[in-house]
Order: structure tokens, then C-alpha cells, then sequence
């Protein structure tokens, strides 16, 4: 068992978990570059409402989450892509586009692939902060012609061919009703330090919905061939990783690393990441889950889809951590019978269960097992939040659908992706030096 030493402030501040890329000083590394994480919420940031309270935005986070399960459901019959929630993901970056570079935000996201900005002219888009992206004043912009690798790679459904121009085109529509249409096209990125060349893009002429004015678009991380880490894999070695840091430091910046990061000292656990479609997102196997030395099965309590190899998606852009409702149950029960304090209720309804806590009270290690022998243990502070002075209650709910591994959860561990090796691998670390 863990003291819950952490503050209130301390532990919301990371249990809110929006992140904002900004790409500033990047730091040079013997195999890659890393660059800053700024937290949503944090002063720092252009996202900052002092308005909120640290209960708001913990909510607000929960409320994200539960929005966002909805891109993550099997429905097999249509395009992934259009069942994303626009302004869902838990992120931004700031790239640089075009010849001269030009600067933009957008919402960078493991769980999409096309990386697209608002263009020039507009037929309609929605209002933002900073100006929109000219392919016109860029002597670097490429328009993708239909038939090309380019464009064949894009769905069926999303892709649109110009017969005039023998242009493509894609045409996105979001599980909120947002939506993009726009180009596909090659322009010149510079990410941190670092320009490439001829990277496929999404130029969205006509754009509108819940998108925030903040961004300028969607940076896609996932798995897939058109996303930003896929389109870099050999000139970053297929490897990314970031750590997120600790409630007592949030207010300081993370770290995301393209490339290959510092050795660690600290052992290290690698699972497989699981070939499943589609290939946008990153799965991997949960085989069972401990609460203190007593462990529960996964595939025992659950249905017959949640003993598939690729059960539980690794997402960064999900605050809380889903689990297959079945197994849930047990595991509620579990914590029950391991914390020896009295149950109380989430005066909001939302999260369960809730225990009557103080600063003194004991909560367990909880570790999770994935494929390949793999073991996450988990602390108090990524399981847990303080949502009144005398209350906890566990970050984890329940899914009738795919289980999500989110970011609370990841919190102080250096999360690395091996795209060649096929592996994700988690190292406990201090992520305040991790710069």
C-alpha cells in the first residue's frame, strides 16, 4: 500500500491532463530531438481559462474522455477516420508548413493519421487565432494527383478525385459533425529543429464544427501510413516516446522525443504492439490487472472480444483509463475489500467508486500485465484523484466497448514506441529530468 501524501491542487492539475505541444528550444539528442509538453490548463498556456476551477477542469477531462471512447468502437464496416470527436484530443503541436514556414497549431493526436491544416481561400472555416495557411504564397507546395500513392492510401470513402484537375481530395465528417474537406498535397515540414521534405498533408478549404480557435488543425500520430511518425520512420528510426511528469512538477513542461531517447537505468517493460485494424491505433494485450498481491485475470471476467490479442488501445490524447465492464465490477470489488476506509459518492455522479480519504490514507499499487510479460506498476497518483478535501476516487471507468490505456495513467513513465520492432515499452522515470 502507497501513502496518499500528494496535495488537492497538486494532483488535479495533472489529472485534468490536456497537453500542449509547443515546439520551442528542442533539445539535440545522439539519436533524435525532443520537444516541450505544456499542460493545457497551465498559465503557460494559450488554452489557460483562470475562470475554471481545478474541479472544472477535472471534469472537463472526464467529460473529453468519455467523448472520445466513441472514435475507438469496432465498427468495422466505415471508415475510422470519420469517427473521431474533432476537438477530442489531448494535445497540441506547433509544426511549421510551407516555403517560407509558416507557423501553425494543431491537435496532435495518436489516433489519427492525416496530419491537416486550415487553407486558403476558404469556402468555410472555422474562426482561428492565427492566420490561415496560403499554398499559395509557399514555393514548396505540391498538389497530390488522383491515383498516386498519396491518395490511394486514404479510404474509399474519404477520398474524392477532381476529374477537371485530377487533383485529390479527402473529405472527413466527425463523430460531432464537425468536419474537413480539403487537398492532399506535399509541402516541406519543420518539426522542432528539423525540416523534411515532401511530407503528404490535408489543405481543408472547408472546415467548421466544435474545432477550437486555438488550432489550425489535426497532427495525426497514429499508426498509420499518412500519419507524421509513419511518414518519419526512417529518419527518426520508427521510435517516439514522451513523459509525462508528475502532479508536483505539472506546471513545468513534458517532454516528447522524436528519435531515440536517453538511456535508463530503470527497468524497463516492453509488450507487443498487436497488427489489428484499423492500423491507425496502438494495441497492444492486457492480460490481467493486481490491486496490491492480489491479481484478477482480464480475460475471465470479460467478454470474448476482450481476450483478443490487441484488447486495450495505448492512447495519450484519453485522460482516463477504460476497462471492459465485466472485469470492471471485479475490480471495484477488489479495491473495496483493499481500502479499509468508508465509500462515499461522486456528488457529480461520474466516477466510482469514492472512498472517504485524508492525506494519511493508504491506496494500493496497481499494476497492470500485458503480453510479453510485461508489468506497469502503477501509483496512487495514476489512479487516483482528490476531488474533495475528505474524497479519492479511482480514474478508471468502465467500457461496454474497447479498453483505452490513457494518460493518467502513463504519468512518470517514459512511453517509447518501436514502429520496426513492433513494441511499446514503459520505463519508470522522474519526467521533471527528462529534458
Amino acid at each position: 500500500m502507497a501513502s496518499m501524501s500528494f496535495s488537492l491542487v497538486s494532483l488535479l492539475f495533472v489529472s485534468l491532463t490536456q497537453w500542449l505541444v509547443v515546439f520551442t528550444v528542442a533539445k539535440t539528442l545522439p539519436s533524435g530531438f525532443s520537444v516541450d509538453l505544456i499542460h493545457r490548463d497551465s498559465p503557460l498556456s494559450p488554452m489557460y481559462n483562470p475562470l475554471e476551477t481545478e474541479f472544472d477542469r477535472f471534469y472537463n477531462a472526464y467529460n473529453r474522455s468519455v467523448s472520445r471512447i466513441n472514435r475507438f468502437r469496432p465498427t468495422y464496416s466505415k471508415a475510422f477516420q470519420s469517427d473521431i470527436v474533432a476537438n477530442g484530443g489531448e494535445y497540441f503541436m506547433r509544426i511549421s508548413i510551407g516555403t517560407p514556414p509558416v507557423s501553425v497549431l494543431g491537435i496532435a493526436d495518436t489516433g489519427s493519421d492525416l496530419t491537416w491544416v486550415q487553407c486558403k481561400p476558404c469556402e468555410e472555416c472555422y474562426e482561428q487565432k492565427s492566420p490561415l495557411f496560403d499554398p499559395t504564397k509557399s514555393s514548396t507546395y505540391k498538389s497530390v494527383q488522383c491515383g498516386t500513392d498519396p491518395c490511394n492510401v486514404l479510404d474509399g470513402s474519404d477520398r474524392v478525385c477532381d476529374p477537371e484537375k485530377n487533383t485529390c481530395k479527402y473529405s472527413y465528417s466527425y463523430g460531432d459533425r464537425s468536419f474537413t474537406k480539403g487537398n492532399i498535397a506535399l509541402e516541406n515540414f519543420t518539426v522542432g529543429p528539423v525540416s523534411f521534405p515532401n511530407l503528404v498533408f490535408g489543405c481543408g478549404h472547408n472546415n467548421g464544427g466544435t474545432f477550437d480557435n486555438v488550432g489550425s488543425g489535426i497532427v495525426g500520430l497514429g499508426g498509420g501510413p499518412l500519419s507524421l511518425v509513419k511518414q518519419l520512420e526512417k529518419s527518426i528510426n520508427g521510435k517516439f516516446s514522451y513523459c509525462l511528469q508528475a502532479p508536483e512538477s505539472a506546471a513545468e513542461s513534458s517532454t516528447f522525443i522524436f528519435g531515440t531517447a536517453k538511456e535508463s537505468n530503470a527497468v524497463t517493460s516492453t509488450t507487443p504492439l498487436v497488427q489489428r485494424d484499423p492500423s491507425t491505433y496502438y494495441y497492444v494485450t492486457l492480460e490481467a490487472v493486481s490491486v496490491g498481491d492480489k491479481r484478477l485475470p482480464y480475460g475471465s471476467f470479460s467478454s470474448s472480444s476482450a481476450t483478443e490479442k490487441g484488447n486495450i488501445i495505448i492512447d495519450s490524447g484519453t485522460t482516463l483509463t477504460f476497462l471492459q465492464s465485466k472485469f470492471y465490477n471485479s475490480l471495484e470489488s477488489t479495491l473495496e475489500e483493499a481500502i479499509k476506509v468508508e465509500r462515499v459518492s461522486d456528488p457529480k455522479g461520474l466516477l466510482s467508486p469514492c472512498f472517504k480519504a485524508g492525506q494519511d490514507t493508504d491506496l494500493p499499487t496497481i499494476t497492470f500485465h500485458f503480453g510479453g510479460g510485461a508489468e506497469v506498476k502503477l501509483q496512487p497518483q495514476n489512479t487516483f484523484a482528490q476531488l474533495q478535501d475528505d474524497m479519492v476516487c479511482f480514474t478508471m471507468v468502465p467500457s461496454n466497448d474497447i479498453a483505452i490505456f490513457g494518460n493518467l495513467s502513463q504519468m512518470n513513465f517514459l512511453v517509447s514506441y518501436d514502429l520496426e520492432e513492433r513494441t511499446v515499452s514503459f520505463t519508470p522515470t522522474d519526467c521533471t529530468n527528462s529534458h
